[in-house]
């Protein structure tokens, strides 16, 4: 069978809003809402007009149908959020640029085996996601081990989030991004990591085939949004550039020294991650040194997750737990927890909000 040929539109598309009284239609959309009229006909009694505003297009006219609903982003939103336009058609008002709503931390032990499943989904951008904190902790934390298996050009865009707080840590293989203000492309490479803060734009352009990363946002459900406008990388080179309380980071592993971690035997790498965020977070990466076990409690705050990216240990929290590369867990606040048995290549990822003084 032969697929239909493409259509190749040549004008603007509209909305159609079936409307039996045009006057006083065009009183609420032009009048009330804003619009302005780009055709109306017939000229001695008009039934028919298209609309433009608000990024839409609408056509009202005789007929039949749902009057549908319009969301209209609004700025500042007063104490009306719901309008009904003589034709029917639903207004929703929705804040124009609402804040972050992050939910109450519900506080579980979470362990995810990666030989245990389920498998990763395909989300954005053709990336296989694998969610490593099923129930979100109430809808607070998402944590995904994040893989693109061919590698190449990756098919993303300009986009932003409003967000709290989100990292991207390198497990395996490069991928190059490019944010803005923060000069040319560069390429991320195992162990190093960046700190994406509230609204920087930014854009995936190519990976190594196999590449896997680790992300880590709050709160879990957030929006991405796109940025049609900007063209990345941008002229501004502005690399402290405030973004709501936080910086830019770029963590480069290969010239981070290790350094002991207390006195527990073991050493840290740590990010930048607690400067960047003005505390709000801390991430760093724990290996044996002198030993092959740690004692350790969970902050009094609201996360402490790990993630083993090489090796192997047993975790103690609960009762014992073996762990494996690609396994990650989840501490409640201020309880105990240890690792003990830590092969000789193991390497922690653990991620702190907020920041503690260790």
């Amino acid at each position: 069978m032969i697929p239909p040929a493409p259509l190749c539109p040549t004008g603007p598309a509209e909305i159609l809003l079936p409307c039996a009284n045009l006057p006083a239609a065009l009183d609420f959309f032009v009048g009330r809402l804003g619009f302005r009229i780009e055709t109306i006909f017939p000229a001695d009694e008009p039934t028919v007009a298209s609309l433009s505003g608000h990024g839409l297009r609408l056509r009202l006219a005789p007929g039949g149908g749902d009057p549908g609903t319009i969301r209209l982003a609004c700025a500042p939103l007063g104490e009306e959020r719901r309008l009904v336009a003589p034709n029917g058609t639903r207004i929703e008002l929705v804040d124009a640029d609402p804040p972050v709503e992050v939910p109450p931390l519900r506080a579980e032990f979470i362990l995810t085996r990666q030989a245990d499943g389920p498998g990763a989904g395909e989300g954005r951008a053709g990336m296989l996601y694998r969610d490593l904190i099923p129930g979100r902790l109430g809808g607070r934390f998402i944590a995904s081990h994040i893989s693109i298996p061919e590698g190449g050009p990756v098919a993303d865009w300009v986009h932003f989030h409003r967000i709290r707080f989100q990292m991207i840590f390198c497990r395996r293989g490069w991928v190059r991004l490019v944010y803005e203000d923060q000069g040319p492309p560069f390429v991320l490479v195992a162990g190093d990591c960046v700190l994406q803060p509230p609204r920087i734009r930014h854009r995936v352009l190519e990976s190594s085939p196999g590449l896997e990363v680790v992300e880590i946002g709050c709160p879990a459900l957030h929006e991405t949004l796109a940025d049609h406008a900007m063209a990345l990388p941008n002229p501004t080179v502005a690399p402290r550039r405030d973004f709501e309380g936080q910086r830019f980071l770029r963590h480069v592993a290969a010239e981070t020294p290790w350094i002991a971690h207390g006195t527990s035997g073991f050493e840290r790498r740590q990010t930048g991650m607690a400067a960047a965020t003005a505390g709000l977070a801390d991430a760093r990466v724990l290996r044996p040194a002198k030993a092959r076990a740690l004692a350790d409690r969970a902050p009094d705050g609201e996360l402490t997750f790990g993630f083993l990216l090489e090796g192997s240990a047993v975790l103690e929290h609960a009762g014992d737990h073996a762990l494996g590369a690609c396994d990650a867990f989840v501490i409640p606040p201020g309880q105990a927890w240890g690792l003990r048995d830590a092969s000789d290549d193991l390497a922690l990822l653990e991620v702190i909000l907020p920041a503690d003084a260790a």
